[in-house]
């Protein structure tokens, strides 16, 4: 993980752990959508949620790879790296990593739109909004792009 990533930490709760005594697959996606409105927190700056004016984001895609469990208790960091980003989306590749052992849990890639609650509408980016994302892009470009990247569900035929 390099320190030009942008990081967000969890631990694994109680209610979150399923039948089989692990990490119930709905909530690793949870812990990166928080790691999402953590980095949109970040490109908005020193502006709070009720100082955007409704200006916001939602996601419109998702594709989550799980490649390991975690348990109760477990620390997780959770690295994010802007892939791409426009006058009105952006996307993001979240990796899961369990922060004591460095093993990767999962990875979830996400599209997001431009978004004013307020309008109930899509909307371009502010500004200062675009700028940020557009700095944090050209630092995150320098860096390997993730192998999961863009992939796909499929499921080869045997031949």
């Amino acid at each position: 993980m390099t320190d030009d990533l942008l990081t967000y930490d969890s631990v694994v709760r109680p209610e979150w752990i399923d039948e089989f005594g692990h990490l119930n697959m709905a909530y690793y996606v949870l812990i990166c959508d928080s790691a999402t409105f953590n980095f949109w927190d970040i490109v908005n700056g020193d502006r709070k949620l009720e100082d955007r004016g409704g200006s916001e984001y939602a996601v419109v895609e998702a594709h989550v790879n799980y490649l390991d469990e975690v348990r109760e208790g477990d620390p997780l960091r959770i690295a994010t790296q802007l892939l791409d980003a426009d006058a009105k989306r952006f996307r993001l590749f979240h990796t899961m990593y369990h922060a004591e052992k460095g093993y990767v849990a999962a990875t979830n890639e996400v599209m997001a739109l431009g978004f004013n609650l307020n309008e109930r509408g899509l909307e371009i980016f502010k500004d200062d909004v675009q700028e940020r994302l557009q700095e944090i892009l050209a630092r995150h470009s320098k860096l390997e792009r993730p192998g999961n990247a863009g992939r796909a569900i499929g499921q080869p035929r045997k031949r």
